[in-house]
């Protein structure tokens, strides 16, 4: 498939001769030393884009994993694949959460980490397009659903008297400013991220955050296997699935014990606010 941007430089170049760069990944992945083994994690949007690729990192990592998603058809291929369990989970449905903790108990055995990934955004092209449907569909999804179902996950590890580990997927939208609610509902991960992490540090629970920079997927429109160059980052590409699973993967393993309450950039600086821009 051919992404919006790549259609955008083709008709680029036919109107105004504007050269077509194409743009591949030149990237050096981890070797799997286990650096999960025997952690048992939730990823919310597990069945595709960067859920998918950190499902994946953190089963070869050693870890027994459970993805959700919305989608039964696609979690049931995606969970044969991976071999791992999937549970059907509507981040809209707050009144599901408590059974969903039971369930994934059952599923993979007592939890030990919650990975809040699933998102949407609705892509409106200006703040007058915004609708009250949107607005809310996405403060839902991105912002009220991830808070209330890690209410429910803190609650069961202090219960149990574990240690956990949440980890949030923003965006380098919640960095800078929006107008528009998907990037409202990023900048408030990033604080509640760091308000969780002062809260919760004596309960021996971590909380991080990885902010993504333009990442290809389906949301973006951009292919993992076609042109990546875009001219709006510094780094003049997006970015893969598979480099935000290592950086998860880091933070959910117990060598990144000293880091809570961070949120790490992932996009080479493209959102640094330098005043010779």
């Amino acid at each position: 498939m051919i992404s919006k941007q790549h259609i955008k430089r083709i008709i680029n170049y036919l109107i105004n001769g504007i050269p077509i760069k194409n743009v591949i990944a030149n990237i050096t992945y981890s070797t799997p030393h286990q650096l999960l083994l025997g952690k048992k994690i939730i990823v919310t949007g597990g069945g595709r884009g960067i859920g998918l690729a950190m499902a994946k990192k953190f089963i070869k990592e050693g870890a027994e994993v459970l993805i959700t998603g919305r989608n039964e058809n696609n979690l049931k291929n995606i969970s044969k694949e991976l071999n791992c369990k999937y549970l059907i989970l509507d981040l809209q449905k707050t009144e599901t959460f408590n059974q969903f903790i039971i369930e994934a108990e059952k599923e993979i055995g007592l939890l030990d980490v919650l990975v809040n990934n699933a998102g949407i955004s609705l892509h409106e092209s200006t703040f007058f397009n915004v609708t009250e449907s949107s607005f809310d569909q996405q403060l839902a999804t991105n912002l009220k659903g991830p808070f209330f179902l890690s209410q429910k996950f803190v609650k069961y590890i202090i219960e149990k008297e574990r240690k956990g580990n949440l980890l949030f997927i923003s965006s380098e939208t919640g960095e800078t400013m929006d107008y528009r609610p998907y990037g409202f509902t990023k900048a408030s991960i990033n604080s509640m991220v760091k308000g969780l992490a002062y809260l919760l540090n004596d309960k021996n629970i971590r909380v991080n955050a990885i902010a993504p920079g333009v990442t290809a997927s389906d949301m973006t429109g951009f292919q993992e296997n076609g042109n990546l160059y875009c001219d709006f980052n510094l780094s003049k590409r997006v970015y893969l699935p598979e480099e935000m699973a290592e950086i998860a993967t880091f933070l959910l393993a117990d060598i990144s014990g000293c880091i809570s309450g961070q949120i790490i950039v992932c996009n080479n600086g493209n959102t640094i606010n330098a005043r010779w821009k």
